[in-house]
C-alpha cells in the first residue's frame, strides 16, 4: 500500500480505501482503478491524496462497522466546516445541536468496543478531522461513564466546537512547522477569543464554555505546572481533556509520524492528576486497542501477536511471540520483569496489523471479523 498525493495520480490505480461524497454517497469502492474523472474529482474534493494499492497486493480487509465508520466520518466533516464558518460569519447556531445528536445516536449507545480508524489530515483539514474525532470518542465515553444524556450531549458539543477560535488564525501562522513565542501566544488569544465566541453562540447552555476552558486549563497545566487541584471540573471536561489528547496523540498528518495508542495510554497514566483514571478506563473499554489478533513491537526488539487481552492492565495482554511460539503474559512480572509492549505493528494507513489465522492455526479461539466483500 502506498500513499500518493492528489498531483501524482495516475490513471488505472486501484483504490485501497472506498471514497464517499459529502451525503455518504459511495463514489469509489476499493479496488476501483482510477480514471481520469475520478482522479478531477478526488482533486475537486479537496484530498491530499489517497492510498493505492501496489500492483499485486491484495484489497486490505474491512468489516462492515469499519466501512460505516469510514463514510460517518465523510459526512460529518463537511457537516461540521459548514456549520463552523456559518458561527464564526453570525455568531448563532444552525445544525450544530442535531449533528451531536446524530454522532451520539450512531456512537453514544453502543455495547461493544470499535475500531476507532484515524485518517490522514492535512493542515487545511485539520481542525475539523480533529473536532469530529474528539466528538466520537466523547459519545463513546460518555456512554460508558453512563452520564445523563443531558451531559452527553453537552460534552459532544463541547468537544465539536472547542477548537473553533484556531480557525480566526491566519493560515500563514496555523500552516508554520514551528512557532515564534509571539505567534503561539496570537493563537493562544484567538483560542481565548473562541471561547468567548462559545459563549455567545451557547448563551443559554453555559456548560459548554464551562467543558471546554476547564479541558484546555487542564492541558495548559502540563506545560506550565499549574496546581489546578482546586479546580472543581466537571464531568465533561475530564472527558474532554482525554479525548483531546488522544486524537492529538494518534493523528495521522502528512507532515508527523503519529504516537502509537501505547504511548498515548502510558502517557495518561504518567499524569494521573490531569487524566483522572476512571475516565481513561471509559476510552479503554470504548475502543479497540490491544486485542486478539493485534501484531505488536516489544520493547526488546522482538514481534508478538496479542492473544487475550487483559482487562485490568490492557498494556500486558498474553503474547504469542514470533520468534520461538512461546506464550508470555506480560501482566507476570516476576517471570518476565520489564518485558512490556512498545508499539503496535501499523499498516501503511494506519490500521492495526491483525493475524487472527496465525491465531487459530495454533489453536486459540478467537471472535473473527466478518469482513466485507469487495464487488
Amino acid at each position: 500500500m502506498l500513499f500518493v498525493k492528489q498531483d501524482e495520480l495516475k490513471k488505472g490505480m486501484r483504490l485501497a480505501r472506498p471514497i464517499y461524497n459529502k451525503d455518504g454517497v459511495l463514489l469509489y469502492e476499493r479496488n476501483s482503478k482510477l480514471t481520469v474523472q475520478g482522479i478531477v474529482s478526488i482533486r475537486n474534493f479537496g484530498l491530499i491524496g489517497i492510498f493505492v494499492l501496489e500492483p499485486a497486493e491484495p484489497v486490505p480487509p474491512m468489516t462492515q462497522a469499519d466501512i460505516d465508520f469510514e463514510r460517518f466520518q465523510t459526512m460529518c466533516v463537511f457537516s461540521i466546516r459548514e456549520e463552523m464558518e456559518k458561527i464564526l460569519l453570525t455568531r448563532k447556531l444552525n445544525k450544530m445541536p442535531s449533528i451531536a445528536a446524530n454522532i451520539i445516536k450512531n456512537y453514544g449507545h453502543l455495547d461493544k468496543k470499535i475500531n476507532f480508524v484515524q485518517n490522514l489530515r492535512s493542515k487545511e483539514d485539520y481542525i475539523y478531522k480533529h473536532s469530529l474525532n474528539v466528538s466520537i470518542l466523547c459519545a463513546l465515553m460518555t456512554h460508558v461513564l453512563n452520564l445523563r444524556v443531558d451531559e452527553q450531549l453537552e460534552t459532544v458539543q463541547a468537544a465539536i466546537i472547542h477548537d473553533i477560535g484556531k480557525l480566526t488564525v491566519p493560515k500563514n501562522i496555523m500552516n508554520k512547522e514551528s512557532l515564534t513565542e509571539e505567534e503561539q501566544e496570537y493563537i493562544r488569544a484567538a483560542q481565548t477569543q473562541g471561547y468567548e465566541m462559545i459563549d455567545i453562540v451557547y448563551s443559554s447552555s453555559p456548560n459548554i464554555k464551562r467543558i471546554c476552558v476547564q479541558a484546555q486549563r487542564a492541558l495548559d497545566s502540563l506545560g506550565t505546572q499549574d496546581d489546578i487541584s482546586a479546580m472543581k471540573m466537571v464531568n465533561g471536561a475530564k472527558v474532554l481533556a482525554v479525548a483531546e489528547t488522544y486524537d492529538t496523540m494518534t493523528a495521522m498528518r502528512i507532515d508527523k509520524e503519529p504516537e502509537s495508542e501505547v504511548a498515548a495510554l502510558k502517557f495518561f497514566i504518567e499524569h494521573p492528576e490531569i487524566f483522572d483514571s476512571r475516565i481513561v478506563a471509559s476510552l479503554i473499554r470504548s475502543i479497540n486497542i490491544l486485542a486478539p489478533g493485534v501484531s505488536v513491537e516489544l520493547n526488546t526488539g522482538d514481534k508478538a501477536l496479542v492473544i487475550n487481552a487483559n482487562e485490568q492492565n490492557v498494556l500486558e495482554p498474553t503474547v504469542l511471540m514470533f520468534g520461538d511460539n512461546s506464550v508470555v503474559d506480560l501482566s507476570d512480572k516476576v517471570m518476565y520483569g520489564d518485558l512490556e509492549i512498545k508499539d503496535i505493528m501499523k499498516t501503511m494507513d494506519n490500521r492495526h496489523v491483525m493475524d487472527i489465522s496465525l491465531l487459530k492455526s495454533h489453536g486459540f479461539k478467537v471472535e473473527e471479523p466478518e469482513y466485507v466483500a469487495v464487488k
